[in-house]
């Protein structure tokens, strides 16, 4: 199979998967449960997911494995079940999708920060270490380090994925809009600019954005993204606009429909990977894909 890269350097738009959080709940999954032992729990569910958004037109289809790193494992007490978990997230998707896809292999934060002493980076490194080998034996192809808003945290999982596996990677952080709405930045101060120019220097060649952030906002930032660097295809999944606590749990207000409306848009501001984080569906997935056919 060909290189994500050498796709999007080929001209092509790639779609990938919505959220998978969203569908486990909406399968059963309780609050405080671990989503990563749905893997072996519930292998059919998580296959059950794969297959719906490989379906839906999803180029590439992600792994049950964003929290499957050792130090947010012990939360669990299932740090030494790291291996297995993931190894099993991997075997799943791969199983569900076949060769066409890319398996892209989530590889989420720790939860934990260097700065404050809760971790150390060796320790974060390792256990990013065993997570990425575990994916890739599984069968992931490549891997999205996302959702990251720590650029050291990030550079440790980058470090770990490139030097002990052949993944393919994708570097994703997430960022809040100011109030008068002008600014993007990180939990941790990260601005849009200093991440892009931080993973370059690091040799990442894919950059994305994802969660948090409602679609018109996503949108908002992207073009702040490309205004600032064009040489670089970018990956964006927004949310399915804010989350909403209603009697029957948590809705999500954005539909598939609004939703597409704002794939030219990203397209235009270098977006070339283009699927949905929290609160989309394969339906989000399938109006993506619709807009995307109409472009390519």
């Amino acid at each position: 199979m060909d290189s994500i890269l050498s796709k999007i350097k080929a001209g092509k738009i790639l779609v990938g998967d919505g959220g998978w959080g969203t569908l486990l709940i909406k399968a059963g999954m309780q609050a405080g449960e671990c989503p990563e032992l749905w893997n072996i729990e519930h292998p059919d569910i998580v296959s059950g997911i794969a297959i719906a958004y490989k379906e839906a037109g999803a180029d590439l289809v992600s792994t049950n494995s964003f929290g499957g790193n050792r130090v947010k494992l012990k939360s669990y007490g299932l740090e030494n079940e790291a291996k297995e978990l993931n190894r099993k997230a991997a075997y799943l998707t791969r199983k569900a999708v076949g060769e066409k896809c890319h398996v892209l292999a989530s590889i989420g934060p720790s939860g934990k920060f260097i700065m404050m002493g809760d971790v150390s980076e060796d320790e974060l490194y390792e256990s990013f270490r065993e997570q990425a080998i575990a994916l890739e034996k599984g069968g992931a192809d490549s891997c999205t380090i996302e959702t990251m808003s720590d650029l050291d945290e990030a550079r440790c999982a980058v470090r770990a994925v490139k030097e002990n596996t052949k993944l393919e990677i994708v570097v994703s952080f997430t960022f809040m809009r100011s109030s008068d709405g002008e600014r993007f930045n990180t939990i941790m101060g990260t601005t849009p600019e200093v991440f892009i120019q931080e993973m370059k220097q690091i040799g990442v060649s894919i950059l994305g954005v994802n969660c948090t952030l409602s679609v018109e906002d996503m949108c908002v930032l992207l073009q702040k993204m490309y205004a600032y660097e064009k040489g670089v295809p970018f990956l964006v999944y927004p949310n399915a606009g804010q989350p909403q606590i209603t009697d029957e749990g948590i809705r999500y207000p954005e539909t598939p429909e609004m939703f597409a409306k704002y794939v030219p848009g990203f397209y235009k501001n270098g977006a070339r990977i283009i699927g949905g984080c929290c609160g989309t569906t394969p339906e989000h997935i399938r109006a993506i894909r619709s807009e995307v056919e109409k472009i390519s």
